[in-house]
């Protein structure tokens, strides 16, 4: 669905030039709920805005439905911007237009006929659960209400991706996983293909299908959601996923640990269904070693289990081998963390 090649932008400024994107390459698939997140400044805004050309690329290219962006006329352009919608993080309503008047505004610059119009936005408004609030004013709405006037006006003109850029930022929790389900309800009854910018792990974890990493320009890491939150291969990557499944050991109690004979640290890493498995009662009963359990928690990637225990294994280095090849042969992710003197 959407491909970016070689992305590269460059801004001018008195201090010299700035790489906001250096040679940064992603495939999209259609359908898909992709999650791009870095810290403030790495360019995940920009890169948002280059999806769609608010941002021209330096160089590079972003292809979209097989229709590469960057060699369109200014008329070529606006039209295939139709089929992109994007909702932000402040909302950006007409506040001198109603709820229905917003979300019917792209139409009216389509040229869309006024029964058409109509037909459109009683769809959208069902479709974001307000009905009830046609006619009533920005103003008068509430943060998540305004975010979905936001998102049925991105859809007016029945685009096949959305771009969401920080779209849930401004909103508390509860409002936050309420636009997040309704993202995920959209994605499954339209196909859509949804770009998701976030500083924000909780939203990747809560919605995303695959992530991408962004970090001082580059990508750094990407692929599915799965993949990155059990063997993430940057610092980055593993600091983000610390915000939300924190498994960090006290450094006294690492200390302490350290001064232990025979003994090694490992975290393990659970997904789907064995994560309600008895994994270390039968790697008890099946090994000679002991087990020390330190930390652990269960929670889930969008709808699947996702869990993370740290234990000390004790015993000599052949029975702490054989209980690595227990936990191998259960296909589990191992991590050794720290090996005893």
């Amino acid at each position: 669905m959407i491909q970016i090649k070689q992305l590269v932008k460059q801004y001018s400024s008195r201090q010299g030039n700035v790489i906001a994107l250096d040679n940064v390459s992603l495939n999209i698939s259609q359908g898909s709920i992709y999650g791009i997140i870095g810290l403030s400044g790495a360019g995940k805004s920009t890169l948002v805005r280059c999806l769609n050309l608010l941002e021209k690329p330096t160089s590079g290219h972003i292809i979209v439905a097989g229709q590469d962006l960057t060699q369109l006329s200014g008329k070529e352009l606006r039209h295939a911007r139709q089929n992109i919608g994007m909702i932000f993080q402040h909302f950006y309503l007409l506040l001198s237009r109603t709820v229905e008047e917003n979300i019917a505004f792209p139409l009216e610059i389509a040229g869309v006929s006024k029964k058409e119009i109509s037909v459109r936005v009683k769809e959208l408004l069902h479709l974001v659960g307000l009905e009830d609030k046609a006619s009533v004013y920005p103003a008068q709405l509430s943060g998540g209400q305004k975010q979905r006037v936001g998102i049925a006006r991105a859809l007016a003109t029945k685009p096949q991706v959305l771009l969401c850029d920080e779209a849930t930022s401004a909103l508390d929790p509860q409002t936050t996983l309420s636009i997040l389900n309704l993202l995920r309800d959209i994605n499954q009854k339209l196909g859509l293909t949804i770009v998701m910018i976030t500083h924000e792990m909780k939203v990747v974890k809560e919605i995303c299908t695959d992530v991408a990493v962004i970090h001082a320009a580059h990508i750094v890491e990407n692929g599915p959601v799965e993949s990155v939150f059990i063997k993430p291969q940057s610092d980055i990557a593993r600091q983000f996923i610390s915000t939300v499944f924190p498994n960090e050991l006290p450094a006294d109690l690492l200390q302490e640990l350290a001064t232990h004979k025979d003994s090694e640290i490992v975290r393990i890493q659970f997904l789907g269904s064995r994560a309600s498995d008895p994994i270390i009662t039968d790697l008890l009963r099946s090994c000679d070693v002991r087990a020390n359990i330190l930390y652990g928690s269960i929670d889930h990637l969008r709808s699947t289990l996702f869990g993370t225990l740290t234990i000390e294994l004790l015993g000599n280095p052949e029975q702490i081998k054989t209980a690595h090849r227990y936990l191998e042969s259960r296909k589990l992710n191992v991590e050794v963390i720290h090996r005893g003197l």
